[in-house]
């Protein structure tokens, strides 16, 4: 068992006080565990030598499954190891078995709070002013400090695009790892550098709706307006748009209104759009 101070042994006693009441103030990563289980007690000191480097910014709180099994069965672990990641009093992560180092390292940094995180905060103020050029500075000076922290990375290809540079953003985001992809930040904002792309290659709105006035079947008008409107923020112009070109013209840039649609979907996230249109969508493919 370890001597950490950041390792604590868990029963039903002091379960509210150190997981509940504790990722109050820190994530507290609950290990769920057994003496006979020997990827336990392979995960177990992994655990215990990143909770002393990482200094407090997350505690370990161990339950053995033999002793406590109602907490296990509370949970309803199923099988061991399984590690469950608490914040604010709620379980937000999970993984199971006895990940290497490396991979329990990744797990911990999506939610464990970073010195450069500052810096990605003071540069979003910088953008949100204008000043992209001191948020470059700033994003950059950070990356050389923790060139590991993805969230600078992020910030990067925010900045980029929002001073155009839709090429450099995309080959950010397309380098970070593949689970960072869905997050819902990073999935919204290379929605927004793909209808960019199209829109910054594409003739003036105006000029492609007088093409769609003299020929309602001139589908690279329809898509290019589609693209223009995202770019606006008309979202629902957009998807009547895409979902009337995928009704009129399927073959159009092989299927290209169905898969901006579904890039839409993934820009707008849980907007009440997204259900009504993506039911429309599925019934022109069924």
């Amino acid at each position: 068992m370890s001597d950490s101070p950041y390792v604590i042994e868990v029963t039903s006693d002091n379960y509210q006080q150190v997981v509940i009441q504790g990722s109050m103030q820190v994530p507290v990563l609950v290990d769920f565990w057994a003496e006979w289980c020997q990827p336990c007690k392979m995960l177990m000191p992994l655990l215990s030598k990143l909770a002393d480097e990482y200094q407090g910014k997350f505690i370990v709180a161990k339950i053995n499954t033999e002793q406590q099994q109602e907490l296990a069965a509370q949970f309803g672990i199923r099988s061991i190891p399984t590690v469950k990641l608490f914040k604010d009093g709620q379980p937000v992560d999970e993984f199971a078995g006895a990940l290497p180092e490396a991979q329990i390292k990744e797990f911990l940094d999506k939610h464990i709070a970073r010195e450069s995180d500052n810096l990605v905060a003071a540069a979003q103020q910088y953008l949100l002013q204008g000043d992209a050029d001191s948020a470059l500075k700033i994003l950059n000076q950070a990356l050389q400090q923790d060139p590991a922290n993805h969230n600078i990375k992020v910030g990067l290809a925010q900045t980029y695009a929002a001073v155009g540079q839709a090429d450099q953003a995309t080959e950010i985001l397309d380098a970070l790892p593949p689970d960072m992809l869905e997050d819902p930040q990073v999935s919204g904002l290379r929605g927004h550098l793909f209808f960019d792309t199209i829109v910054s290659q594409a003739p003036p709105a105006d000029e492609l709706d007088a093409r769609l006035t003299a020929d309602e079947n001139d589908s690279e008008a329809r898509y290019l307006l589609a693209a223009h409107a995202v770019t606006h923020q008309n979202y629902q112009a957009a998807l009547d748009e895409l979902l009337k070109l995928m009704r009129k013209d399927r073959q159009y840039g092989d299927d290209a209104a169905r898969k901006a649609l579904i890039t839409l979907f993934s820009l707008l996230g849980d907007d009440p759009l997204v259900p009504h249109y993506r039911s429309k969508m599925m019934s022109l493919i069924y």
